[in-house]
C-alpha cells in the first residue's frame, strides 16, 4: 500500500484548485438547470454554504426529482473523469482501472449522496406550496444562506402569510 500512494502526486496545486472549484460550480449550476427546466413559478433563491437553492412553491414530480439526483451526478462523473484522468489532470494517477472506478464513485457519492436524500425524503414526506417554502426558509435561515425573494415572492408572501420577506425571516428565526 505505501508504494501504492508514492505512485499518486499532484503536478500542479493551483491546478487542482481551480479543478476542485469547477467540479463544485458546474455540479450545481446543473442543479440549477434541472430546476429551472421544470418551468414552476420562482418564490425565491438563496446563497449560502449550502450552495444555491432556488424555491419554488409545487411539489417537484417523480421524474424531475430524479432529474435533479441523476443529472448532477452524471455531470459530477463526467468532470471528474475528464479532469482527473486525461492529460489535463493536475493529479498523476497510476492506471488501475479499480482505481479509476473508486475514484468516480466516491466524487459521485460525495456530490449525490445529499441530492438521494432530498429525493427520498420528498418521496416519502412530500411537501408543496406553503409547507414546503416554510421547511426551505427554515433550512436556509439556520445554515446562514442569505435569501433573495422574486417580485412573485413578495406578492406570494403578502397574499399568503400577510407579510413581507423580512417580517417572515425574524419570525422563522425566533
Amino acid at each position: 500500500m505505501p508504494g501504492f500512494l508514492a505512485s499518486i502526486h499532484v503536478t500542479n496545486v493551483l491546478g487542482l484548485v481551480i479543478f476542485l472549484v469547477l467540479w463544485i460550480v458546474l455540479g450545481e449550476l446543473t442543479h440549477v438547470l434541472v430546476l429551472l427546466g421544470r418551468h414552476e413559478p420562482l418564490v425565491g433563491w438563496a446563497v449560502g454554504p449550502c450552495g444555491l437553492t432556488l424555491m419554488v412553491l409545487r411539489e417537484p414530480s417523480l421524474l424531475s426529482l430524479w432529474l435533479d439526483v441523476l443529472v448532477p451526478a452524471v455531470v459530477s462523473g463526467c468532470v471528474l473523469s475528464i479532469g482527473l484522468f486525461t492529460s489535463l489532470s493536475p493529479i498523476t494517477f497510476p492506471h488501475h482501472y479499480l482505481l479509476k472506478f473508486i475514484i468516480l464513485a466516491c466524487g459521485v457519492v460525495l456530490t449525490s449522496a445529499a441530492d438521494l436524500v432530498n429525493a427520498l425524503r420528498d418521496l416519502r414526506y412530500p411537501l408543496w406550496g406553503e409547507a414546503r417554502i416554510l421547511r426551505t426558509m427554515q433550512f436556509l435561515r439556520s445554515n446562514w444562506s442569505k435569501i433573495h425573494f422574486t417580485s412573485f415572492g413578495h406578492s406570494y408572501l403578502r397574499t399568503h402569510f400577510g407579510s413581507n420577506p423580512a417580517e417572515l425571516l425574524q419570525m422563522l428565526s425566533l
